[in-house]
């Protein structure tokens, strides 16, 4: 997502929403593991763009992304060095060896689902599998650190500390969010930051933590469209996203089957 709000604080969420919640989360997930299936060469990017709109009509909810903010899809599709936000194209074939990303939201009764994954093409090289793996990773480490007490600077850190631990650069130009009713609400979740610092993680938060890396230079650059984010370099970009709820308890994932 662009940054920035210009209002940070955050929009706690009650048992009610986090249900609601639960439920748009979850319906995105299952599209998202039906895409992947389907992932090999030869075929087009706008081919996933029609299977998720008729996931969308069979469960009956709404695309998130269609429309917001002018963006023309459902489904934003995202190839190598494309980093996020690569619109579906009929012209645009998968290839052996490709990387592929796909990030998709959904409108359940008011509430957003929100959550991003990247695939390998057929045999990819090993740089390829080892960014898609640290990625992974990093997402989780974030996610471990999404409890009450902690400040986001903490997911933050924890999320550049493993990726650059292993040679990688995360994106800055793009962060996490908050979601609920909004596809993009406060807090901000950058992918890099100090531990300690940002605002508090608070109880009934919803965060979209979404790492974005780069097997080379973390800076960006956008396409004539005003949407396809590519790295400057042109090197590999992997991104995965879950939404998750603040518990007591701990970081609960909701974007999980």
């Amino acid at each position: 997502m662009y940054r920035k709000f210009l209002n940070n604080r955050p929009i706690l969420k009650n048992k009610w929403e986090l249900e609601k919640l639960r439920k748009a989360n979850a319906i995105v997930m299952e599209v998202l593991l039906a895409l992947k299936e389907e992932v090999k060469p030869e075929k087009t990017t706008f081919e996933f763009e029609e299977l998720a709109l008729k996931f969308c009509e069979k469960k009956r909810v709404k695309p998130a992304f269609k429309g917001y903010r002018g963006y023309p899809y459902a489904l934003c599709v995202s190839v190598n060095e494309v980093i996020v936000h690569g619109m579906p194209d009929k012209e645009k074939v998968l290839k052996e060896g490709d990387i592929v990303s796909f990030d998709f939201g959904v409108i359940y009764e008011g509430y957003v689902g929100d959550a991003a994954l990247t695939v390998g093409v057929g045999k990819i090289s090993e740089e390829a599998k080892k960014l898609l793996k640290v990625t992974e990773e990093a997402l989780y480490k974030g996610i471990e650190k999404a409890r009450f007490g902690n400040r986001i600077g903490d997911i933050s850190s924890a999320i550049q500390k493993h990726v650059e631990a292993h040679g990688f650069n995360v994106i800055r130009e793009f962060v996490g969010h908050g979601v609920g009713r909004q596809l993009h609400e406060p807090p901000e979740v950058p992918n890099y930051g100090k531990p300690g610092k940002g605002p508090k993680i608070e109880i009934g938060m919803v965060l979209a933590i979404e790492p974005m890396v780069s097997a080379g230079d973390y800076r960006v650059e956008i396409l004539e469209d005003g949407w396809t984010a590519v790295t400057k370099d042109r090197s590999l970009a992997a991104h995965f996203e879950h939404s998750v709820a603040i518990t007591p308890e701990g970081p609960e994932i909701l974007s999980r089957i």
